[in-house]
Order: structure tokens, then C-alpha cells, then sequence
């Protein structure tokens, strides 16, 4: 008998550009007041913006809740890396 593994899920629920809930979300691979890269369940997501924070985090559940200006939500191509557009260097002397 052919196990079925569990159906994917990612949903996404923006109030006013302040708040985004997100379900789905496996892993937060780095983030910032102004972009956050996710790994979720569809592939890798780039939230950005501005004055962002995490509200509610709980990967168990794969939940995700940010706070701040939200300006850009962009998934990526599947197999490709996320890259931020700043270096190092720009996050630290910011």
C-alpha cells in the first residue's frame, strides 16, 4: 500500500498592509526590519518592507505573523536561492 504524504498548505492573510499572517511556513532563514526570506511549503517566499517584526512565531504549526509596512511579497522560482540585496557590510553600518 502507497503511504500518501500530506497535502501542502500555505495560506496568506494581509489586513491593511500592517499585519500578515502566514501558515505554511517551515522555516524564517533570515530577517530584518526591512525583508524576511521564508522557506513554506510552496517554495521560498520574500516579504518586504519596512519597520518589520514578528508578531507570532510557531514553526510546530507553521505559523507565522508579522507586523511593520509590508511594501513587496514575492515567491521565488522553484530550486532557486534566496538572496538579499544587501551585504553584510550594508546591514551592519545601516
Amino acid at each position: 500500500m502507497m503511504e500518501h504524504s500530506k497535502p501542502k498548505k500555505h495560506d496568506l492573510h494581509m489586513q491593511n498592509r500592517k499585519l500578515l499572517d502566514l501558515t505554511g511556513v517551515s522555516n524564517v532563514e533570515s530577517f530584518d526590519s526591512e525583508e524576511f526570506l521564508l522557506q513554506t511549503e510552496l517554495g521560498h517566499l520574500t516579504i518586504r518592507g519596512q519597520n518589520l517584526h514578528i508578531k507570532n512565531l510557531s514553526l510546530e504549526e507553521g505559523l507565522l505573523s508579522i507586523e511593520g509596512t509590508i511594501n513587496s511579497i514575492v515567491y521565488l522560482d522553484p530550486g532557486s536561492r534566496p538572496k538579499s540585496n544587501k551585504s553584510l557590510i550594508g546591514k551592519l553600518f545601516k
